[in-house]
């Protein structure tokens, strides 16, 4: 494994981008990465999502930055990093997670988790030694979209295998990532206010969405492929085993079902919690907001 800091690829969050060559079951894949600031280092892991993004973190880089360098990534299948047609799967995520951290880091350190990338991080933290320092979770998630709206396995099975055939699963793909359906998306569970939605910045979401190979790991994301826990008592119990510093950040405004799993974490002794406006995308949209309450927990 290699990484390299000389990219030709744009800054999302306003830093040096670099990329690190992951080696997977005889398989080579370019991993975009982005550091910016100086400091103690902080690793931001963005939510999955059809959008997902290490530019999503760029509201929180941008306020530690000063004190901090932050570390964003993208992950396999999404951003700038390479989209291969795998067959993906959590391990694949959770191997990933720990050879990113292997390679870019000496010593154990923070993490800031957005949605389902908060559950590989509760997971990454049962290896002994733990490679992380401080947890902050915000919004986090264990169950995809079709598994939260009760889809059967066998259907969620279905709708994965048919996005990933050529042609008809390109074209499903194709209409579900209409700048329209984006727009409904945000409005329905992501961002709290419709007025931040511009054309501008559907837009941008919509290009991430074009890219050659983006429908793949999107579709596994959905599906509840990529889900990280099979329960919610899985998702407690590996809180409950946590030795480190961890902090939950809740959205008022989060999806009832999703905010339920939130505050069951947040509960759990040792935790300290915040809520505050947004929804599960409040990394991104009260980034600023977010960043406040998660410095002085950073600094100590």
């Amino acid at each position: 494994m290699t990484t390299t800091l000389t990219s030709k690829l744009a800054p999302q969050i306003g830093g040096t981008v670099g990329t690190f060559q992951w080696h997977w079951q005889n398989q080579s894949f370019a991993i975009a990465y982005e550091t910016y600031g100086n400091g103690a280092p902080v690793l931001l892991l963005p939510a999955f999502s059809t959008v997902s993004t290490r530019a999503e973190m760029q509201g929180i880089a941008e306020q530690l930055a000063p004190q901090f360098q932050v570390v964003a990534i993208d992950w396999l299948g999404f951003g700038q990093s390479d989209r291969p047609a795998l067959n993906y799967q959590p391990i694949l995520y959770r191997q990933l997670l720990q050879d990113f951290l292997r390679a870019q880091f000496d010593q154990p350190v923070a993490v800031v988790a957005a949605g389902h990338a908060a559950g590989y991080a509760l997971q990454v933290a049962q290896q002994s030694p733990s490679p992380w320092s401080k947890l902050v979770l915000v919004a986090p998630t264990w169950q995809g979209p079709l598994r939260v709206m009760g889809a059967p396995i066998a259907m969620r099975d279905a709708v994965r295998e048919l996005v990933r055939l050529p042609g008809i699963g390109q074209a499903l793909y194709t209409l579900n990532t209409a700048p329209a359906f984006l727009k409904f998306m945000y409005r329905q569970h992501v961002y709290v206010d419709a007025g931040k939605l511009t054309p501008e910045f559907m837009q941008q979401k919509y290009d991430i969405t074009q890219q050659p190979g983006a429908r793949f790991a999107p579709a596994a994301f959905v599906t509840g492929t990529l889900d990280p826990m099979e329960s919610r008592e899985e998702f407690l119990q590996i809180g409950l085993s946590l030795s480190m510093p961890t902090m939950v950040v809740i959205g008022k405004q989060s999806p009832v079902q999703s905010k339920a799993e939130m505050e069951a974490l947040s509960e759990l002794p040792g935790m300290q919690s915040h809520h505050i406006p947004g929804s599960l995308g409040l990394h991104e949209e009260y980034a600023s907001e977010v960043a406040a309450i998660m410095l002085s927990f950073l600094q100590h």
